[in-house]
C-alpha cells in the first residue's frame, strides 16, 4: 500500500548519531518511508545506514541515496522534495539527523500538514525552546527577530528544517525557485511560501545541542545569509 508520508533527512559524517537518530525513527507510531541522502560521508555513515536498514526495512521502508560528493543541504533539500512528488506522495518533512530535533514530533507535524500549506518547527514561538548557547545562540535568536522585522512577516522561525509540505495546497511552488545554497536556503524557502501567500503554522520545538560532533555551519554563512537578506530585500521592494 502506497504511503502518504515521506520523512527526509541529509547526512554527512553522521555515523555517531545515526543509528540513535534511526532508532528514535522506529518508535515513531507513523506509517512513513524515510529517505536519506548522504554525501558520501567519510566516516561511513552511509554504510551504517545501509546495515541497519537490512535488518530493520520491515517497520519503515528506509530510502538511501549515496551522492558522489558533498553537494550541500540545499541541492539534498530540492532532491528530497522532487522526489516525494515524483514518487506520489501527498506530504514531506524534513528533519536533522544530528539528534537536534525530535522525531516523536512527527505525528504532530504529520497531523498539522494536513490543514495547511506548511509547517515549521519554532524555536522561537510560544512554548518552544533552543538549547543553543554562545554564539550560535545570539546569531540564531536575532537573526531570526531580524528577518521578522524586515520582512514584517507574522511568524518567528525561518532557520529550522524541521519543516513539513503539504503537495496539494502548495501547488505551484517549487524549491528550485529558491537561489541561496547553505543554510540561507531554509531563510529563503520560508520567505517565498510567506509571499506567495500560502498558508502556515509554527509548531513550538525544543532544539537540542547535536548529539555528537561538531556543528558544519561555516562562519562564512552569517556573511552569506545577511547577503541573501538584503537580496530579497531589494527584490521585494523592486
Amino acid at each position: 500500500m502506497k504511503k502518504d508520508l515521506l520523512v527526509f533527512t541529509a547526512t554527512y559524517n553522521e555515523s555517531k548519531n545515526i543509528i540513535k537518530f534511526l532508532k528514535f525513527i522506529y518508535k515513531v507510531r507513523l506509517n512513513f518511508d524515510l529517505l536519506i541522502v548522504d554525501d558520501s560521508s567519510p566516516d561511513n555513515t552511509g554504510d551504517i545506514i545501509t546495515h541497519f536498514a537490512k535488518n530493520n526495512n520491515k517497520n519503515k521502508k528506509i530510502i538511501l541515496k549515496i551522492r558522489k560528493k558533498k553537494y550541500g543541504l540545499n541541492t539534498a533539500h530540492k532532491y528530497a522534495y522532487s522526489y516525494a512528488k515524483r514518487n506520489g506522495y501527498k506530504y514531506l518533512i524534513t528533519l536533522d539527523a544530528d539528534l537536534s530535533h525530535q522525531p516523536n514530533l512527527l505525528p504532530l507535524f504529520f497531523k498539522n500538514i494536513k490543514n495547511y500549506s506548511f509547517v515549521i518547527g519554532s524555536r522561537y514561538c510560544r512554548g518552544g525552546e533552543c538549547q543553543l548557547r554562545g554564539f550560535r545562540f545570539i546569531i540564531s535568536y536575532f537573526g531570526n527577530k531580524l528577518i521578522k522585522f524586515i520582512f514584517n512577516f507574522k511568524i518567528n522561525e525561518f532557520t529550522t528544517s524541521y519543516r513539513g509540505f503539504n503537495f496539494k495546497k502548495l501547488k505551484g511552488f517549487s524549491l528550485n525557485i529558491v537561489n541561496s545554497s547553505g543554510y540561507s536556503f531554509f531563510f529563503e524557502t520560508v520567505f517565498h511560501i510567506l509571499k506567495l501567500g500560502y498558508s502556515f503554522k509554527e509548531i513550538p520545538i525544543n532544539f537540542k545541542q547535536r548529539g555528537s560532533g561538531a556543528s558544519k555551519m561555516p562562519k562564512i554563512e552569517i556573511v552569506r545569509t545577511l547577503f541573501n537578506i538584503i537580496r530579497l530585500k531589494f527584490k521585494n521592494f523592486r
